[in-house]
């Protein structure tokens, strides 16, 4: 496990300060992740905190959730607990067992961010998880996106510092270190699809080529790099963006399939759906936008239709969700999806430079950062109230990004705009120090 260090900073999993959570099942990947995270906390300077969740599926979880709870107090490790009922998630949502249990598990993970109790979590996947995944995502009809497999970091939260580690490596820390595992017998449950690609399928594909673990991942690190290259070079211009959806010329599906294919992808990105888009459904817009009358409509997975309108095709998602923040005024750093890492400093008023200031003694107690609301109102620097709207669209601020700027709010009077502008009610004036407001 001598790599993960490297790899942590060289994917920039992690920063100074960051609470970092381990979803910890009791497993042996789990536990040597826990084990070592904490072992390195003082190195990368972040507190580490287990998590476990009992899914309620198996009777020997609450024997599990002890024995995790157990070894988190030996290693000095503060740990949360959870239940969740993987069955009536199922059930309600109409998916199968394995996903209504992860539905729920990811389910506690986003609270746990969105109340700042955390601010990442680590997972414990690794190498031989990455090529189960990307078969996985083959067998179901992906393209290059599937093919890239996981993730080092997803969505600024969601953390795999073990990618690069095989399991071997796992159960020789594992043996150094005598850190003790429990065995899940749900694992050798191969009506789950994980469990089968991992039981069946792969033991047989290694049975005959013994370095397809390694192969596989060295196959996603180059697709990784053509496919970002790629994307580099396609211009987004003809993307239009407005509120909700997104429209997209019809002759661009006259363009390489490498072409419209990413835009196809970006255009849903946008709208916030990233994921169960297949390349079927790809040839679906495409029919659409060549063949099709004018009016015509195709749906999507995840409640997305995509219209033929007068040479355009609109994207629409009535179902996004809208973005939340909630953090105090105090000087510290937070990440914003869609915006960047905001840090608030304070600062001595005699030497200014780049950012935005504010005097934080003329800001209510009970202001915090959070996205934009309706009826929000801003005294422009000088004078003058208005509408947040109105501001943004006086600074030509894209529809796409405004419920992404993160503004410092006290009911609906806005005093800071990250990145944007600072009110005339928290003006600068004679005082010694002040906060300063960057983004980066």
């Amino acid at each position: 496990m001598d790599g993960i260090l490297d790899f942590i900073k060289a994917n920039k999993l992690v920063k100074k300060g960051d609470v970092v959570g381990v979803g910890v099942s009791g497993g042996v990947d789990s536990m040597c992740l826990l084990h070592y995270l904490n072992s390195v906390k003082d190195i990368l300077d972040i507190d580490v905190v287990g998590i476990h969740i009992n899914h309620g599926i198996r009777e020997e979880s609450y024997d599990e959730a002890k024995f995790v709870l157990d070894k988190c107090k030996e290693m000095g490790v503060r740990v949360y607990k959870f239940t969740i009922d993987s069955n009536k998630i199922a059930k309600e949502k109409k998916v199968s067992l394995e996903t209504g249990a992860r539905e729920g598990r990811y389910g506690v993970f986003e609270a746990l961010v969105k109340k700042d109790i955390v601010d990442k979590i680590a997972l414990a996947h690794h190498m031989s998880d990455q090529a189960e995944t990307i078969l996985m995502h083959l067998f179901r009809g992906a393209g290059i996106k599937g093919a890239k497999g996981m993730e080092p970091i997803r969505d600024g939260i969601y953390i795999r510092p073990m990618l690069n580690i095989s399991k071997e490596e796992i159960l020789e820390y594992a043996s150094l270190n005598n850190i003790e595992y429990v065995e899940d017998a749900s694992n050798n449950d191969n009506s789950y699809s994980r469990n089968y690609m991992r039981n069946v399928v792969m033991k047989d594909i290694l049975a005959r080529w013994p370095n397809a673990i390694e192969a596989i991942n060295n196959f996603s690190r180059t697709v990784c790099e053509d496919d970002d290259y790629i994307d580099a070079n396609i211009d987004l211009n003809s993307l239009v963006v407005d509120d909700k959806v997104v429209q997209l010329p019809c002759s661009v599906f006259r363009l390489h399939s490498a072409v419209y294919s990413r835009l196809v992808f970006k255009a849903l990105s946008i709208i916030g759906v990233k994921k169960d888009i297949e390349r079927k459904h790809i040839e679906i817009i495409k029919d659409l936008a060549l063949n099709l009358d004018n009016g015509k409509k195709v749906k999507l997975p995840l409640d997305v239709s995509v219209r033929k309108e007068y040479g355009f095709l609109t994207f629409e998602n009535v179902f996004v969700e809208k973005p939340v923040l909630r953090k105090p005024n105090k000087c510290f750093s937070f990440d914003v999806e869609n915006f960047g890492t905001v840090t608030i400093k304070r600062v001595k008023t005699d030497d200014l430079s780049n950012g935005l200031y504010f005097d934080y003694r003329k800001v209510p107690k009970d202001a915090y950062w959070r996205f934009r609301e309706d009826g929000d109102v801003f005294e422009k620097f000088g004078g003058g109230t208005k509408k947040l709207k109105s501001i943004f669209i006086d600074k030509k601020i894209p529809l796409r990004k405004r419920d992404y700027i993160p503004v410092l709010a006290s009911g609906n009077e806005v005093y800071v705009i990250a990145g944007v502008a600072i009110s005339e009610k928290v003006k600068v004036e004679d005082v010694p120090t002040c906060y300063r407001v960057t983004v980066e």
